[in-house]
């Protein structure tokens, strides 16, 4: 008998089926994969395991037994839980009160703060999810929020655990913690549900893997019989080719991009960036790794514009830009891909059109004399739908009714309608299914071969190593590390991105 089945779900929103008739079954003690493309019904699924939706048909069942999950609290009682991919936490408290709220523990009518803080130390280190209780949430890093939420899943004690792309902010040696977790919960009885992009994830960590297209289930498969490609295709609906990256177009005597002995300090006040200086050449992709909270955002506000540098210059294909205006950078040939799409890289209640040319609007084509003209930015919407493949009604609907994919490329379409001199790409493929990915990929690649300077950063190593050409590492606001392709490891990076240069070294 299974553990958990869902028999019969569906949910209907306007104009849409997100699930249709699902039935999906999870044995007791099991790591059960959940995958499919952006759109394809698993966070809908989830959420009406979860409470946070009510499916319009359809039953669940736990030991066999029916039950009526009506909201989160109704699964927390039944041992359900989620990590979600979307934190959902109170940037003003402290990372002890959220992972207690609502379950504080209590010294007759006051909360017992001392046990609060002392139960979630405990608890962290003994996951090895070092963060610490007394600080604010709204300081931590976006890895550590990540962690922030496992705590909270592991402080109620969950039998069946839903996590939501876990491993998006680890480190390699952070990941083979978490997943060594996993397997230590399990097997005292613990039930998961993973959902994650990462096809080596499933292969590593998981039993079982269902797979969802369309919001219909299009199979389920014991993983030690099968293969990611196969995997994959079921997902898209057909076979996909890996990115392949031919010999290097770089063009050692010709960056394009220089950051020279750069120092910067965050929000606080603090140090952020200590002495970073590389060059991007043209038709080269850098790639730069690094656990999030290093650095990353302040590197990447500094190299658009939105902060400027307490020391040292920056230079676009020749011409210093130190202290020039994003405008005037992006004038110059710069591009940006952002790491948070949704609050850095779009307008959601916007419509699409207007998504498109929200960096170009000032100008011929699309405005004369200061008015905007319609029939020229209608036409580029079309040409940026159709040439980029965004599967949309039309240029005017609004960007937030999009799916992750689609929204990513409205994106893409914006930044790389002119080729760039050179494109920041932070994060390019964050939350995407396994087509939308090979899109981006492609699109990368192709850049590469126009002799653009790509300076690519993203926390999956798995697509450093794919794409890039040389591979930085940031630590604690400073570069610990510079390996040539055929040198990298995902050990030696792992270590480098955890401050262990010394162990990185090669033999």
């Amino acid at each position: 008998m299974a553990y958990l089945k869902m028999a019969g779900i569906t949910k209907y929103f306007p104009g849409v089926v997100a699930n249709s008739s699902v039935d999906f079954e999870v044995e007791e003690g099991e790591i059960h994969a959940l995958v499919g493309e952006n759109g394809a019904g698993k966070s809908t699924l989830m959420k009406i395991l979860y409470g946070m939706e009510k499916s319009d048909a359809g039953e669940i069942f736990l030991h066999g037994q029916p039950v009526t999950i009506t909201n989160p609290q109704a699964a927390i009682k039944l041992g359900i839980d989620m990590v979600h991919q979307h934190f959902e936490l109170v940037p003003s408290l402290t990372v002890a009160e959220n992972v207690t709220l609502g379950y504080e523990p209590r010294r007759g009518p006051f909360v017992d703060r001392q046990t609060m803080v002392e139960r979630v130390r405990r608890l962290s280190e003994q996951f090895g999810l070092q963060v610490d209780p007394g600080a604010r949430v709204s300081s931590l890093s976006v890895g550590a929020q990540q962690r922030v939420e496992i705590l909270k899943l592991l402080y109620r004690d969950a039998r069946l655990l839903i996590l939501d792309e876990p491993s998006a902010v680890l480190t390699p040696q952070e990941v083979d913690d978490l997943f060594e977790v996993l397997r230590r919960l399990v097997a005292e009885g613990r039930t998961a549900i993973f959902i994650t992009h990462k096809l080596r994830e499933v292969m590593a960590i998981c039993h079982r893997a269902t797979v969802l297209r369309a919001g219909r289930v299009i199979g389920t498969v014991r993983v030690t019989e099968t293969q990611p490609e196969t995997i994959a295709q079921m997902m898209v609906g057909r076979d996909l080719e890996m990115p392949r990256r031919q010999t290097s177009h770089a063009t050692p005597d010709r960056p394009r991009l220089i950051v020279c002995d750069v120092h910067a300090a965050d929000d606080r006040g603090l140090p952020a960036l200590r002495g970073i200086s590389f060059a991007v050449n043209a038709g080269e992709i850098a790639g730069l790794a690094g656990v999030e909270g290093n650095g990353q955002t302040e590197l990447i506000q500094t190299l658009v514009g939105l902060r400027f540098p307490e020391r040292g210059d920056l230079v676009l294909d020749g011409r210093t830009i130190t202290r020039e205006r994003n405008r005037t950078r992006r004038e110059h040939g710069l591009a940006v891909i952002p790491e948070d799409r949704n609050h850095q890289g779009l307008s959601l209640p916007s419509a699409l059109s207007e998504n498109l040319i929200a960096t170009r609007y000032q100008g011929a084509p699309f405005s004369r004399w200061g008015v905007l003209v319609p029939g020229e930015i209608r036409r580029f919407a079309q040409r940026a739908i159709r040439d980029f493949d965004v599967r949309v009604r039309g240029p005017n609907v609004a960007v937030k009714t999009l799916s992750g994919g689609n929204a990513q490329k409205v994106v893409i379409a914006r930044e790389l309608a002119q080729p760039p001199a050179v494109l920041i790409a932070a994060q390019p493929t964050r939350g995407l299914d396994v087509g939308a990915t090979q899109f981006v990929h492609n699109e990368l690649l192709r850049l590469r071969e126009q002799q653009t300077a790509i300076l690519l950063i993203s926390a999956d190593l798995d697509e450093l190593l794919a794409l890039s050409d040389r591979l930085l590492v940031i630590f604690e606001g400073a570069l610990v590390g510079e390996l040539d392709r055929s040198q990298a490891t995902r050990e030696r990076l792992g270590l480098l991105m955890a401050g262990r240069a010394g162990e990185a070294a090669p033999a």
